[in-house]
């Protein structure tokens, strides 16, 4: 049995000989892995280094002018170096700030395979930003862990919620979708439909419990207790939901507007028809058409409602079309359905039905898995996630927030909690605080305080002997230099030359639209054709689950800091404020400090006899903005 399927152990938090040192139960652990391997922890960092690196961790931001007044930064020739008394203060008003959410619920889209732009063949996704923007509410309102999952799952199952807050359920609603030839026989579909349920699985198995459950398809999985029963246990959960978007009204404001729109479709269906056989008066009959649509349109109140990218309940059954050529997907609405075994994985070669439940390793308070009998299963299956198997599932949420704060996780493999995954350095450390995480009601920002709050945290990066004795800093005696991922760039950028649009909210818009100001957060992403300046600074694919981010250096990033129109446009904007102020202002703005004597001399000897010169200026900005001060926070 895996360590992780384990029940969670608490004990005292162990001895340590520097007891002046730790500030939270976390330091503990921590300093006596430490003591024990004859290393010291690194020195706290100064006050302008925490205050950066809080405020990126946290918002994915610059520190606002407000936390940096409280660390005794409001004067740029500060050399003060203590960390204030305000620290408490300035971790709550970072957890307080609405950016929070948004920082955040970048990390979990990144899981969840969120897109706003799907190939063109798939259903509409134009209402995908809904399901953003309701995984940054929920981060800002601090919904506990346990309900975000259920929320995520099951919604229309839960009777406090009601249309407007089917958005949640983008997770289900937004998944992979293959393309399906319906023209092709159905042993061929069955398979593409069959790949779908394991995507689905997939997804789910890493996310929440950080098993790779998907590779019981075919057998047995070969390392972790997890068998082929189990695997299509869940998948019928996935063969009983369809894909849907959903209305956000009640049905009596919805069946109006659902039977308009199928006028509607039924009208454009003619004009394409017309469009075929040319008739003579195509024009009069198409202009014809198009003035009863308009009518339609303007005549049904809530005609452009927006809809939830959600699923509903519906048992799929791959079948030969009516014609006997070709294939039919026949959703039985309201239907779940229980999966054939797949032997060797192959849907037309199936064996004994097995029947919807949870992980036979997680048993419920019967001492039997958990059967999902309730619709399609997904409520119970949330519940099972959060209950039967709370132990796995709150170790591996307080793990990843832990790699994000920390740059490597207690567990460095952080969706893959198995028997092949890296075994955790501090165990003792993983179960404490997943014990009181679900303690404290599965709250994230009870467990960023937990971590801000540590002198583990708190450490400098600049720590020689540490970094000679434990090059990976598995014994976390220092913090390290961690590169800012794209978006925190861009928006660093943005926020240096105060061209930054902080609206919340609403549809995305190309990333590489020069007009777009908006955080990067709000950037489209594309799971067809993603945008270029995306893909090259190590964004990744929507169509897939990403436990983190691959980091690169390549020739084509710098390129793009020397030549791209973005880092050029907003360098011209630079310059243009930093013509008319000191170097000394223009180091506050960008880096929270004062520059040091030779920076000064640099910047001098660089527009000496050209101070009027905009292009010049333009070249010192853009030095600064693609520099590694820009791209990295200690």
């Amino acid at each position: 049995m895996p360590w992780s399927f384990r029940p969670l152990q608490r004990g005292e938090a162990p001895a340590v000989k520097n007891t002046a040192w730790p500030k939270t139960r976390i330091d503990h652990y921590i300093l006596a892995k430490m003591e024990a391997a004859g290393l010291q922890p690194a020195p706290a960092a100064d006050g302008r280094t925490l205050i950066r690196r809080l405020a990126f961790d946290l918002t994915g931001l610059p520190p606002a002018e407000r936390s940096v007044k409280a660390f005794g930064f409001s004067d740029p020739s500060s050399e003060k170096r203590n960390i204030s008394s305000g620290w408490s203060r300035a971790v709550e008003d970072a957890l307080a700030s609405s950016h929070y959410g948004e920082r955040w619920a970048r990390h979990w889209l990144d899981l969840a395979r969120y897109t706003d732009i799907t190939p063109d063949w798939l259903d509409s996704t134009k209402y995908a930003y809904l399901y953003r923007d309701w995984v940054v509410q929920a981060l800002n309102e601090d919904l506990p862990y346990d309900r975000f999952v259920i929320r995520q799952l099951a919604t229309d199952y839960l009777p406090e919620c009601g249309p407007k807050d089917l958005v949640s359920m983008g997770f289900l609603g937004l998944s992979p979708s293959y393309f399906k030839e319906l023209q092709l026989p159905p042993d061929i579909i069955r398979t593409t439909v069959a790949d779908e349920w394991e995507e689905h699985v997939d997804a789910i198995g890493r996310t929440f419990l950080g098993l790779t459950v998907a590779c019981a398809r075919c057998h047995d999985h070969k390392s972790d207790p997890i068998t082929a029963h189990d695997y299509y246990a869940l998948a019928g959960v996935f063969a009983s939901v369809k894909m849907s978007e959903r209305p956000m009204m009640s049905d009596a404001v919805w069946k109006p507007v659902e039977k308009a729109r199928a006028e509607v479709a039924g009208l454009q269906k003619q004009i394409a028809e017309l469009k075929k056989k040319k008739p003579k008066d195509l024009a009069d009959q198409t202009r014809a058409i198009e003035a009863k649509i308009t009518a339609i349109q303007t005549g049904t109140p809530h005609y452009n409602m927006p809809m939830a990218n959600a699923v509903v309940d519906a048992a799929l059954h791959v079948v030969d079309a009516d014609n006997k050529k070709g294939t039919k997907l026949d959703f039985r609405m309201g239907v779940a359905r229980d999966l054939e075994l797949q032997k060797r994985g192959n849907p037309n070669d199936t064996g004994e039905i097995v029947t919807r439940r949870f992980l036979s390793a997680f048993p419920s308070k019967t001492g039997r898995p958990r059967k999902f009998t309730t619709g399609s299963g997904r409520l119970e299956l949330a519940h099972a996630i959060v209950e039967d198997a709370a132990p796995l599932t709150s170790r591996v949420i307080v793990n990843r927030v832990w790699k994000h704060h920390f740059g490597r996780g207690l567990v460095d493999t952080p969706s893959e909690f198995g028997n092949l995954g890296e075994a955790p350095t501090h165990p003792e450390l993983l179960d404490d605080l997943a014990a009181r995480f679900i303690e404290h009601g599965w709250s994230l920002k009870w467990l960023h305080r937990e971590i801000l709050n540590s002198a583990t945290w708190q450490q400098s990066s600049l720590a020689p002997d540490s970094e000679r004795r434990d090059p990976e800093n598995k014994l976390y005696s220092r913090m390290v230099r961690r590169r800012l991922d794209w978006e925190s760039w861009r928006d660093a950028i943005l926020t240096a030359t105060g061209e930054i649009d902080l609206r919340q909210g609403g549809p995305a818009a190309p990333i590489s639209d020069l007009k777009n100001l908006r955080r990067s957060l709000y950037g489209a992403s594309d799971r067809q054709d993603m945008d270029p300046m995306l893909r090259i600074h190590d964004v990744p694919d929507p169509g897939a689950h990403n436990p983190w981010r691959t980091e690169t250096i390549t020739p084509l990033q710098g390129l793009f800091a020397l030549n791209s129109p973005f880092i050029q446009q907003h360098s011209d904007v630079l310059a243009q404020w930093a013509m008319g102020h000191s170097v000394e202002e223009v180091y506050a703005r960008l880096f929270q400090r004062k520059p040091s004597e030779h920076e000064i001399a640099v910047e001098r000897a660089f527009v000496s006899g050209r101070e009027k010169n905009a292009a010049v200026w333009s070249q010192y900005a853009q030095a600064l903005l693609a520099g590694n001060e820009m791209l990295f926070v200690d």
